[in-house]
């Protein structure tokens, strides 16, 4: 096995201090399909000779239009009836500091099971040449030197030619809570920090992290090819979502099985869930979770940062409601609450701080048992 430490490691990696430090279209859409094939029988001409329509042949035309209308509303209406809405409700609150997480959106509702979430490179990801993902602290007033908890220890849990887990203990951290990792028969203790990195091109990169002790997630698709890194924005929850001056999912333990690469949670209040890493390229990484009903609560939660339109992880969402037609859009700092089957959070234009950092994607709510 190759050492991990003949790869370049990405940089900036995960943060370990600093609520925002380093975290498209809106839907995928495709051009016209052919039609279907009744109603390219219909279009055929039935003369032999001059394609005239006869009245037998328009009877039949107006038969099969009539049957492709009553699949595609019926395919409509089940599709419809299928989709899960949930609850999203805004708790953001103004800040001018970049490194506070000032932006919360709650995601609930107590018949969700299963649902997807994606990080996605923003649309202009293709424009930029160059970021700026240093922390900055210029308009914060923290009681605490913020550089204080990066001395960290730090240990490989698990490692192959292509993954590897790694861990972090910090000297300080805001919850005191020592959540056990576990994966195969080695359990480790006082972890605050996970890493998961995949070996892509001869280069060590960062795609996936979590902080057992408050439950937060980021996550990020490979760099772009002509970016040697990409950043982190926003981070989400997953699971009964407590508020104790900031959110927070209160884990009991977290297990981790690399053959599925799926990480298995338990919550303190009962119940579990899985995320699994579905999909990762240098477009998106994409995340399946399972869990167990979450009820008087949300069952997941975003969160991010927000200063100006062009000093934000997220500036913008844009949403679907059950049997909408089109999609809604709004700027984070107006918007307050919808019912949707799918949430996008992103940038529709560059930021001064983490430009390159992903939109976020929630959708595919399901109450279909895991």
């Amino acid at each position: 096995m190759r050492n991990w430490t003949e790869a370049l490691l990405q940089s900036p990696p995960s943060p370990l201090v600093g609520e925002g430090w380093g975290g498209g279209c809106l839907s995928d859409s495709a051009g016209c399909g052919p039609p279907s094939r009744l109603a390219r029988s219909a279009r055929e001409a039935t003369s032999p000779t001059r394609g005239e329509v006869s009245a037998e042949s328009w009877q039949a035309f107006a038969r099969a239009m009539t049957a492709s209308a009553v699949l595609l509303i019926g395919g409509a209406s089940s599709l419809a009836a299928e989709e899960l809405a949930v609850d999203i409700v805004n708790m953001s609150e103004p800040t001018l500091c970049a490194e506070r997480d000032n932006v919360t959106l709650e995601l609930a509702s107590d018949k969700v099971r299963r649902f997807g979430i994606e990080a996605t490179h923003p649309a202009y990801i293709g424009t930029l040449v160059a970021d700026r993902a240093g922390a900055d602290f210029s308009r914060c007033d923290f009681t605490v030197d913020p550089g204080a908890a990066r001395k960290s220890q730090r240990v490989t849990i698990y490692e192959t030619e292509e993954w590897q887990l790694v861990g972090h203990r910090l000297q300080e951290f805001w919850r005191p809570q020592s959540v056990p990792v576990r994966v195969g028969e080695r359990v480790e203790s006082g972890i605050h920090l996970l890493q998961l990195w995949h070996r892509f091109e001869e280069r060590a990169e960062e795609v996936l992290v979590l902080y057992p002790p408050d439950g937060y997630w980021r996550a990020r698709p490979l760099p772009p090819a002509h970016l040697r890194w990409s950043a982190y924005g926003s981070s989400f929850l997953l699971g009964p979502v407590e508020a104790g001056g900031r959110a927070f999912v209160d884990l009991a333990a977290v297990t981790f099985d690399p053959t599925a690469l799926r990480f298995e949670l338990k919550f303190a209040r009962g119940g579990r869930a899985e995320l699994r890493l579905a999909k990762l390229d240098r477009d998106r990484i994409a995340l399946d979770v399972a869990l167990d009903p979450v009820a008087g609560r949300p069952f997941a939660a975003l969160r991010s940062m927000f200063v100006t339109q062009t000093n934000a992880d997220v500036a913008r969402l844009a949403w679907r409601e059950p049997g909408g037609k089109a999609w809604h859009e709004s700027p984070i700092d107006r918007f307050e609450r919808a019912r949707a089957v799918e949430l996008w959070a992103g940038r529709s234009v560059p930021s001064r701080h983490n430009a390159s950092a992903p939109d976020m994607r929630f959708s595919d709510f399901s109450a279909a048992p895991r």
